[in-house]
Formats: structure tokens, C-alpha cells, sequence
């Protein structure tokens, strides 16, 4: 056996489909497109929306709900959340830089405090908003919140 004997084995090597060269290849006239319509052009490219006519199904289906783009959104940070906090990171002044370095909020984030929860440790909290009920409830314990 050497390089110039070698051969693929019989009937894994298959030829081209030579389409569109005349009646005599078997595969002339219409070129295995069928007749006529979209698909059997040149350059068509079938868009995943397509659906031949019929009315697509996103344009059947109601317009619903609205995006406000003067929206605010807070991080919600939760009285049992900010007692969890202060046992784990032994920490009483929680400001925004805290939060941060902790790894609960990141750079650009609004916090609001929210009531859910008790709260026995005295804190400093500083955020963008807050509750009355989380409030009430902070100052009740000694502590205070500042509003940025």
C-alpha cells in the first residue's frame, strides 16, 4: 500500500447536485424549486416572522402594558434585611458607601428602606428613601435615617 493507492471507501464520497445546467443533468427547468412563488426565487431568505401572507402573529395579538420612562426604581432594603446586615458585618452607620462595599448595591442604585421585618440594633441608615413604617421603626430602636 502507499499514498498514490489510497482511495475513499466505495460509496462514502458522494458527487455535487448540479442544478440548473439543462434538461439533460435530470435537474434542469425549474431546478428542484418547484413551480413559481417566493421560495422558488433567486435570493429569498425566509424571515422567522414570515408566515406567507397570513397576517403574522405578532400583528394579531393585542398592544398591552406600558413602559413609563420617567419610572424610579429603588433597591428595596428591608428592615430584617438591614438587622441581618448589622449582626453579620458588625457595622451601625450604613450609608451608601457601606452598602456598597458589602456588596448590596452597586454603583448608580437608589435605595429605599421598607418596614417589613423588626429591627433591635440601633442604626444610622442612609438612603434615598424610606417608609413611615420603616422609619417609626428605626427610631424606635435609637437610630435614625437620612434621606440623600
Amino acid at each position: 500500500m502507499e499514498l498514490n493507492n489510497l482511495t475513499p471507501a466505495t460509496g462514502s464520497v458522494r458527487g455535487n447536485k448540479r442544478k440548473g445546467r439543462g434538461q439533460g443533468s435530470g435537474r434542469g427547468g425549474t431546478s428542484t424549486r418547484g413551480h413559481k412563488g417566493a421560495k422558488s426565487r433567486s435570493g429569498f431568505k425566509n424571515k422567522r416572522h414570515h408566515e406567507g401572507g397570513q397576517m403574522p402573529l405578532q400583528m394579531r395579538l393585542p398592544k398591552k402594558g406600558f413602559k413609563n420612562p420617567n419610572r424610579e426604581l429603588f433597591i428595596a432594603l428591608n428592615l430584617d434585611q438591614v438587622q441581618a446586615m448589622s449582626d453579620k458585618h458588625k457595622v451601625k452607620d450604613w450609608t451608601l458607601e457601606a452598602m456598597m462595599k458589602h456588596n448590596f448595591i452597586t454603583g448608580n442604585d437608589r435605595v429605599k428602606v421598607l418596614g417589613r421585618g423588626t429591627l433591635s440594633a440601633k442604626v444610622n441608615i442612609t438612603a434615598h428613601a424610606a417608609s413611615d413604617a420603616a422609619r417609626k421603626a428605626v427610631e424606635a430602636a435609637g437610630g435614625s435615617i437620612t434621606i440623600v
